[in-house]
């Protein structure tokens, strides 16, 4: 049975617009591929890897084949390798990229391939081609159109929000992205005598501390500052305010949850919303390790399992089909790490 499939098409070396044109005529030469549609081109500044390189022209199709996922990703490659391209440095100039975003509504993670393409939800180099031709097609991990995640960029801030359980590297991430990026910083402050005593007891305190994190969250995230009108420069924060409600989840017994929820989803409706929100993910032992390195005494006695249930509580919030676009990514290379989140906040803008 012939599946439905988007691509992308990317070229910003030697005569771009011929290379994307001659890819597209290899792709309809094949046998078992149709092009249905194709977009129009479009010009757009590199994103990530070595500075001075040319702009790019993008595009976007629409494939019919009967080629299983692996097969039709080997035809892109051979394709790209018959037009000049030869893979190195990460990001770096190219005489052709040919990317497979959407097979059908098929989600699943290979060594060689992940449906559908982990980054193309938040890349409006990709979803600009994109929505001209496949605006109804479907994310199947998200649940949004194509053409709802593009009006997702186009409807929220410049913002990103970074998410992740105690222990993650929240807030040195948000600080070194704002460096780089010159983004505005938005941080929430933690009242360390108040945690301890949250520590000692959460039976008693968590109803307190949730909801003070909630009101804090809301001042610092009011949608009607001024603050988010400039869309120009980013905004970045050490917290995903839907975080609260993971949070009130883990500590708060069933009866104070249900409470709290009501809270939280008024308070929701208030706040600015992230175009993007970065979950910093990672072990237990990892967590704890970072948790007793930074030197708090009232976090000691967090275990490795508190902080495994703190991050799946906010990768269950995360899957949630209001939120939208999600990157999931290990913090263990600090590094890797801000490459990876520059690269989408100047994907997203």
């Amino acid at each position: 049975m012939a599946a439905e499939c988007l691509i992308s098409l990317g070229a910003n070396l030697g005569d771009r617009a011929e290379t994307i044109r001659r890819a597209l005529r290899e792709l309809a030469a094949h046998r078992e591929v149709k092009v249905l549609r194709s977009s129009r081109l479009h010009e757009t500044r590199p994103i990530g890897g070595p500075p001075g390189q040319a702009d790019f022209l993008n595009a976007a199709a629409v494939l019919e084949t009967s080629l299983p996922p692996a097969e039709l990703l080997a035809v892109l490659l051979q394709i790209e390798a018959a037009l000049g391209r030869t893979r190195g440095r990460r990001w770096a100039p190219r005489p052709v990229d040919l990317d497979l975003l959407l097979y059908a509504d098929a989600a699943f993670t290979a060594p060689a391939l992940v449906l559908p393409h982990p980054r193309m939800a938040w890349r409006r180099f990709v979803l600009e081609p994109a929505a001209e031709i496949a605006p109804d097609m479907r994310h199947p991990t998200i649940g949004w159109t194509i053409a709802e995640l593009l009006g997702h960029l186009n409807g929220t801030p410049y913002y990103l929000a970074i998410t992740g359980s105690i222990g993650a590297g929240k807030t040195e991430l948000a600080g070194r992205v704002a460096r780089q990026a010159d983004a505005r910083r938005v941080a929430e402050k933690v009242d360390l005598g108040q945690l301890a005593a949250f520590y000692a007891n959460s039976a008693s305190h968590a109803w307190t501390v949730e909801l003070q994190f909630l009101k804090q969250r809301v001042r610092l995230l009011s949608a009607r500052a001024e603050f988010w009108q400039d869309r120009s420069r980013p905004v970045v924060s050490d917290f995903w305010f839907d975080q609260s409600s993971a949070f009130a989840r883990v500590w708060l017994a069933p009866e104070q949850y249900a409470r709290f929820v009501e809270r939280f989803e008024s308070a929701r409706k208030r706040v600015a919303r992230p175009r993007l929100v970065v979950l910093l993910e990672s072990s237990g032992q990892r967590l704890r390790q970072r948790v007793l390195r930074r030197g708090r005494a009232c976090e000691r006695g967090l275990t490795a399992a508190d902080l495994e249930r703190i991050g799946r509580a906010i990768d269950r919030q995360a899957r949630r089909p209001d939120v939208g676009p999600v990157l999931r990514i290990g913090n263990d290379d600090p590094g890797a790490a801000l490459e990876e989140v520059a690269a989408a906040l100047q994907a997203m803008k």
